[in-house]
C-alpha cells in the first residue's frame, strides 16, 4: 500500500500541475485570439529567426514595412520541425506547407515585442502534419519589431532582419 501511494502521489501532482498550468496559459490568451470552438490543438512548434522589413516610401512618409519572416520551427524536443517565411507559410519537413491570414492581433505583453495573431489558414500542400491545420496562434513573442528609424530616403529599398522568438500552436477540427 505505501509503495502505491509513492507512485500515485507523484503522478497525481504532475497531473494537477499539468492543468492548472494549461488553464493560466489559456487565461493569458486574449479572446480575439482564440481558435474556434470546434478545434482542438494539433501541434505546437517554437520559431527562432528573424522578421525582415523593407523601407519604404509613401508620398512623405518613410516606414519600416514588413516583407516576410524567415524562421526555423523546431518540435518540443528541440528538433527541426520546419520553417516558417513569406505568404505567411509554415512548411514541415515532411513536406506539407499552409499559408494563413492573420484575423486578429493583440499586443505581446513584452512592449518590445511583435504581436500576438491568430491566422487562418488559407491553403494547404502537401498531405502530411499540416494537412489538416486550419488555424494557428502566434504566442509568446520576443523581439522582432521594425526599427523605430534609420528609414529614410538614403535608405529606400534596404532591408533589416529583426531577430524574433515565437510560439505557433496549429489547430484543426475535432
Amino acid at each position: 500500500m505505501r509503495q502505491s501511494i509513492r507512485f500515485v502521489a507523484p503522478i497525481t501532482l504532475l497531473v494537477v500541475a499539468s492543468t492548472i498550468l494549461s488553464a493560466g496559459l489559456a487565461a493569458q490568451v486574449p479572446q480575439q485570439l482564440q481558435p474556434p470552438a470546434n478545434e482542438h490543438l494539433l501541434l505546437q512548434v517554437h520559431a527562432k529567426g528573424d522578421q525582415v522589413y523593407t523601407c519604404k516610401a509613401d508620398a512623405a512618409q518613410f516606414t519600416w514595412t514588413l516583407k516576410a519572416p524567415d524562421a526555423q520551427l523546431f518540435d518540443e524536443n528541440g528538433k527541426p520541425f520546419g520553417k516558417h517565411f513569406a505568404g505567411p507559410s509554415w512548411e514541415a519537413n515532411d513536406g506539407s506547407r499552409v499559408t494563413g491570414k492573420a484575423v486578429a492581433n493583440a499586443p505581446s505583453p513584452d512592449a518590445n515585442s511583435i504581436p500576438w495573431l491568430l491566422v487562418n489558414i488559407v491553403t494547404h500542400e502537401g498531405t502530411g502534419v499540416l494537412s489538416r491545420a486550419t488555424t494557428i496562434q502566434r504566442l509568446n513573442t520576443k523581439g522582432g519589431k521594425a526599427p523605430a528609424s534609420g528609414c529614410d530616403t538614403s535608405h529606400v529599398g534596404q532591408e533589416v532582419r529583426a531577430p524574433y522568438t515565437a510560439d505557433y500552436l496549429f489547430f484543426a477540427p475535432k
